[in-house]
């Protein structure tokens, strides 16, 4: 990757991979297969789902620990080897022992030069709670090559003050790992997880790329709703629900610096937070 200016044209994949809980050796084989193919259809950006080392749907707390590893593992450490190899930038969620020995539900960026963030979920969905210790960092935000991208897991994508944290920090694009368990929903609609998506996009002005999972585990089957949504917050590709696939798009990070949504009009600069406090106080 050259230095200077972030070149904000880039080809970004989202890699909707099999994943099986407890499977380490076949889950890191599966995802360096997706990567390696993302890599060769010209994808510099490539974002990998939640929970890609370990899979998800633990019988126990003693059972995540005992898939855990820490940021500098195995699992980890062949990310950067492959974004070294392919000149990209990995995004992915792993299981990790962090250094206290507390589990966490975690996700690094990586590039060819190693690590250059770790998030830990904030907020855990259902059962996660019990397994997992929650971080309590603001959302992971970076330069890249490519411009600024951010990080968060899941179901960190529903508080919408979240995603706004990302935004009001410069994010052009943001990278979720996810993995959604699959839910009634009416006949023709959506996911509601997509729509949520396309919501945060829009009201922030910047891209979102969001990888999902598939394959059925422990009686949990999954949305399998890998999405590549831009600022005005529509899909850039047909979904593929449920079925292993890697969701390609170009995208002109740049787009994400206006937040112009009409002459008058600014999403940004558009916001009253003198009026917002009693939001914050509740």
């Amino acid at each position: 990757m050259s230095s200077g200016d972030p070149v904000t044209a880039v080809r970004v994949a989202c890699c909707q991979v099999r994943l099986a809980v407890g499977d380490v050796d076949g889950n890191r084989a599966r995802v360096r297969r997706a990567v390696a193919e993302a890599a060769e259809a010209g994808a510099r950006i490539i974002v990998l789902p939640e929970l890609a080392n370990s899979g998800y749907v633990f019988r126990d707390a003693a059972e995540a620990r005992s898939l855990a590893e820490p940021a500098d593992g195995p699992t980890v450490a062949g990310w950067v080897d492959l974004a070294l190899r392919h000149d990209a930038v990995l995004v992915g969620g792993f299981c990790e022992l962090d250094p206290d020995r507390r589990v966490r539900n975690s996700a690094v960026l990586v590039d060819a030069s190693g690590v250059r963030a770790l998030y830990r979920k904030a907020h855990l969905w259902d059962r996660e709670k019990l397994v997992f210790d929650p971080g309590d960092a603001a959302p992971a935000v970076v330069d890249t090559a490519y411009g600024r991208l951010a990080v968060m897991i899941c179901y960190d994508l529903e508080f919408p003050e979240w995603t706004r944290m990302a935004a009001l920090a410069g994010t052009q694009l943001l990278c979720a790992p996810v993995n959604w368990p699959q839910l009634p929903r009416p006949a023709g609609e959506r996911p509601s997880e997509i729509v949520r998506v396309q919501a945060a996009a829009a009201i922030n002005r910047m891209f979102v790329a969001v990888a999902d999972r598939t394959a059925g585990e422990r009686g949990v089957d999954w949305v399998g709703g890998t999405v590549v949504v831009d600022p005005d917050g529509w899909p850039l590709r047909d979904l593929v629900l449920g079925r292993e696939a890697t969701v390609v798009a170009d995208l002109d990070l740049a787009a994400a610096r206006d937040k112009r949504i009409s002459e008058h009009n600014d999403v940004h600069a558009d916001r009253r937070p003198d009026l917002y406090a009693p939001v914050y106080r509740i």
